[in-house]
Parts: C-alpha cells; structure tokens; sequence
C-alpha cells in the first residue's frame, strides 16, 4: 500500500519508538504518523519492554531522557539499547533521535557526548548553517527559528555527518548523516501537552541563575510556538519519507 504526500507517494511505514521515561513521548510524531496512515509499536525500556526485530519495523524513532548515554551503571539498558542502534544504522533503516535520542545516535557513530557548556532548558532560537540552509530535510525551517530545548548534554560531530543547525548555547543542534539518520537536540515534536508532562514530571526545579534556562512561567507563556515547531517536523518527517519512497 502507499499513501500520497503533496505529488509524491510513499510507502506505508512502521514506526517503531524507543522511549526512556514514560513524559517523553512522540508527540506531534505520533500524530503526524497517524494522520498518514502509518503503523507503530514501541519500546519502553522504564518498563521493560523487549526490543523488536530488526524486521518488523521500518523507521526507529528514538526519544530523549532526563538520563546522559554515559549513565549505563544507572541504566543497564543503555548498553543493548546503543548496539540496537547501531544494528538498525548497519540495517540500512532510517533512525531519528530526539536529544537524547540524537546523543545516543551521535555516540554510536563515534561522536562523543559530554556535559555542555551551557544549559539550555525553553524556547530558543537555532540557526541554519550553510549545510542546513541547503538541505532538503530542512526546507519548510526558517533560517533562524524558535524552538523548545531541554537539555544538558552535547554530542562532537560524528564523522561524516553534516552538522544542520546551531544556537547560541549549543552549536551543535542537528545533524544527518548520510541520507536515513537524523539527529535533533531540540523538541519540534513537543505539543503543549508534552511540554507540560516535562514541566510536571522534571526531577529537579529547574535553575534560575543560567543564560539559556528559562522559568516555568516564561515557558508556558510561549507555548503557541509549540504548533510551529509540529509543522515544520511534520514537513522534515515528509520530506524523509518521501526521499525513500
């Protein structure tokens, strides 16, 4: 079966999500999957879910946490969790990481991910780079565009990859490598309820004497650019479908 997506026709998909804490969901990802007629299934390592095949599914979506990659005495998970990656990268399928999620897939490609500089916790503004002013994935993102970040941690570039967009906190903020993995430090996926789940289920308040870190209050304020943020991923999901379909 396919379905059609503006003048082009992609095959339908199965999705399948790795997720680490049960506020980190999909989001806009979910629903954008929905709406195109796409299946999925997940894995939630809080509750001890087995990972699936490599054959049964298309697409891995992998989703962030409060946890770093470099916790695995904490998170016992984290070790067969990174060599699942790895396995579905090798396997020629296309893997999506979310802040965490990009981390992990940064690691696994030989970057390396540490503590950064700077928190940043809000909605801040990413610029493209020159790779990411030209490429596809990008098209329907502004040169310079708002979006919710959450978190503590950064990745060194992976060989190979081309990095995509970058803030005044953080430089590095999206890469693809090759044409099927993409990694997002940044959440266009967060709806408004998404973001309220990680106002609500954070583990610690969140501080309030950092350059990139915003209130609670401030937070809430800016949640219509949440709906922004939907669209363009929803466009970046397209256009990665419809590149292989």
């Amino acid at each position: 079966m396919a379905a059609s997506v503006g003048l082009a026709v992609v095959a339908l998909l199965h999705i399948h999500y790795l997720q680490h804490v049960p506020y980190e969901s999909p989001g806009s990802i979910a629903e954008w999957a929905q709406t195109r007629g796409h299946s999925s299934s997940s894995t939630r390592f809080y509750a001890d879910d087995p990972l699936p095949a490599l054959d049964r599914f298309d697409w891995l979506v992998v989703m962030g946490g409060p946890m770093g990659v470099y916790e695995e005495s904490a998170y016992p998970w984290l070790v067969p969790e990174k060599a699942f990656i790895r396995a579905a990268i090798d396997a020629g399928k296309t893997v999506l990481g979310i802040c965490l999620g990009s981390q992990l897939i940064a690691e696994v490609l030989g970057g390396r991910v540490a503590p950064a500089a700077e928190k940043e916790i809000g909605w801040w503004p990413v610029r493209k780079t020159p790779a990411g002013l030209s490429h596809p994935l990008l098209q329907a993102m502004p040169a310079e565009f708002t979006v919710l970040h959450w978190h503590g941690d950064t990745w060194t570039l992976p060989a190979r990859a081309q990095l995509l967009a970058s803030s005044d906190g953080c430089a590095n903020q999206a890469f693809v490598w090759g044409e099927k993995v993409v990694g997002l430090q940044f959440h266009m996926e967060a709806t408004e309820a998404v973001i309220e789940a990680f106002l609500t289920n954070g583990a610690t308040p969140l501080p309030t004497d950092q350059r990139f870190v915003q209130s609670p209050a401030a937070i809430r304020q800016r949640y219509p650019l949440a709906e922004s943020g939907n669209r363009v991923m929803a466009a970046l999901l397209d256009q990665l479908a419809g590149s292989q379909g």
